[in-house]
């Protein structure tokens, strides 16, 4: 898997994740740069499912569980109103980090 960086563009944070998408698991690499966020499929037949964030498009980030003891979801808002959740390791780390872009 290959990000094309732009050019200043470096890596804060990169990891596995689970993207949840209506009734869909994508897994997936998020990978937090010092302007965007990527998330990129670990499959080419969910290519579909690639985005690229920037923080203006950002509204907000609330967490979730994804089970009775697993806080480790995460929903990032849009100001669209499009709701974007990921499943990660350290949620504070990805939100502290995220909350530093905008």
């Amino acid at each position: 898997m290959v990000v094309d960086l732009k050019a200043n563009e470096m890596v804060k944070m990169a990891g596995d994740v689970q993207h949840l998408s209506d009734n869909n698991e994508v897994k997936g690499k998020l990978i937090l740069t010092n302007q965007r966020i990527y998330f990129q499929t670990l499959s080419d037949e969910k290519a579909d499912f690639n985005m690229e964030i920037v923080p203006q498009q950002i509204r907000e980030l609330i967490y979730f569980k994804t089970g009775l003891f697993s806080a480790n979801g995460l929903t990032l808002i849009t100001k669209e109103g499009k709701e974007i959740r990921f499943v990660v390791k350290k949620r504070d780390t990805w939100t502290k980090l995220i909350n530093q872009m905008y």
